[in-house]
């Protein structure tokens, strides 16, 4: 058999320079490789709910006739999930975009408006998605320099020039856990040209305490160009279901449905979303259980000396000097976090707020890898 290569393939450029995504390290193959049980592993790099998925959602994935119709596909239009959706959030099912988690509807933004000789607007430090979805399109990256780890709301709003098609922002923004307020986002989106989208990811909004909580729901009513993301693999925990959905007016979300792949969410993960989004007991211990761990992390970088940034999310960004060796020596220990090199941050951690016992193990092994 003939082997093939990239040169061969005759790949576009923009193609051959796309860079893998880089996930946490899975716990099985840590195991392995230093010889110990699976449960033995700390992992604090995903972002995951520690606190698991709801009861509510566990029951549907057990329930004995869960199974019975697996063998045909689920509904393509989600019609059940939406449904859910519109009726907690009040917004007609006709606005709502279903897909494979949140980064499926931000890539479908991408192949809809971006193109060789546009470009796509974003800000320092973003999300990895947004530069791989752009890069997957051959359209232009304008990298906005970040203010204090965070958005540059006026720089951003200066790149804008004609080739621009797409604008991307995550509130809270990974891995920096940065925040901007309401106010001021809602001025950005309002004085952004209607004929440039704006795509905002909301994947930790839930995290939000109450006082900083905005409703951009409302905007999208008011902003043709604007859409909304949010996930169920956050404070939901269903990642492993991979259930994502997408806001916006109803002519955009017609435009972005009628692009998207068949069948992006599974029955099982439907179901279990639709589960999860009543569930507001879990989803209230969620948040009130991640404000004790990011206090619990905080303290303990403070106590070891180390600066971090303050967190609107389920994780924390600190920055540990030599972040390789660093990560190396958790890794030995048997804990899992999230180097983030490749963000430009190669002296930082991101660590994901865990449960109480292994934020604690964390911050025994950091102390070890960083004291000697």
């Amino acid at each position: 058999m003939r082997e093939s290569s990239e040169a061969a393939l005759r790949l576009p450029a923009h193609i051959r320079a796309t860079k893998p995504y880089q996930p946490g390290k899975p716990i099985e193959a840590l195991a392995r490789e230093i010889g110990v049980q699976p449960e033995a592993i700390v992992k604090l790099a995903s972002n995951e709910n520690p606190l698991g998925m709801s009861d509510a959602a566990r029951a549907v994935l057990t329930d004995a006739d869960t199974g019975a119709d697996l063998a045909r596909y689920p509904d393509n239009d989600c019609r059940a999930l939406l449904d859910a959706l519109s009726r907690k959030f009040d917004v007609p099912a006709a606005c709502l975009v279903p897909g494979n988690g949140s980064e499926c509807v931000l890539g479908l933004a991408a192949t809809a408006f971006l193109e060789p000789g546009r470009n796509a607007v974003y800000a320092q430090y973003s999300f990895q998605a947004f530069v791989n979805a752009v890069q997957r399109t051959g359209a232009a990256h304008k990298v906005v320099p970040a203010l204090d780890y965070g958005c540059d709301l006026e720089a951003m709003l200066a790149a804008l020039d004609d080739d621009t098609a797409l604008v991307y922002l995550a509130n809270p923004g990974n891995p920096t856990g940065s925040f901007v307020p309401g106010a001021a986002l809602e001025r950005f989106i309002a004085a952004v040209p209607s004929h440039i989208p704006v795509l905002l990811d909301e994947a930790y909004s839930e995290y939000l305490p109450v006082d900083d909580r905005y409703d951009s729901l409302a905007w999208v009513r008011r902003f043709p160009n604007l859409i909304v993301t949010r996930t169920f693999s956050k404070a939901y925990g269903l990642a492993g279901l991979r259930v994502g959905y997408g806001v916006a007016q109803a002519p955009l979300a017609a435009l972005l449905n009628r692009i998207r792949p068949a069948f992006v969410v599974t029955a099982l993960a439907e179901r279990a979303a639709v589960a999860a989004l009543d569930d507001e007991i879990f989803l209230a211990r969620s948040c009130a259980e991640n404000q004790k761990g990011v206090a619990q992390l905080y303290a303990g970088f403070e106590a070891l000396g180390l600066y971090y940034l303050p967190s609107r999310a389920n994780f924390v960004l600190v920055r540990v000097g030599d972040a390789a060796a660093v990560n190396a020596s958790l890794l030995r220990q048997g804990v899992i976090v999230r180097p983030v090199g490749v963000y430009g941050l190669p002296e930082w951690l991101r660590i994901s707020v865990g449960t109480r016992a292994e934020n604690r193990r964390c911050l025994d092994a950091l102390r070890n890898a960083v004291q000697g």
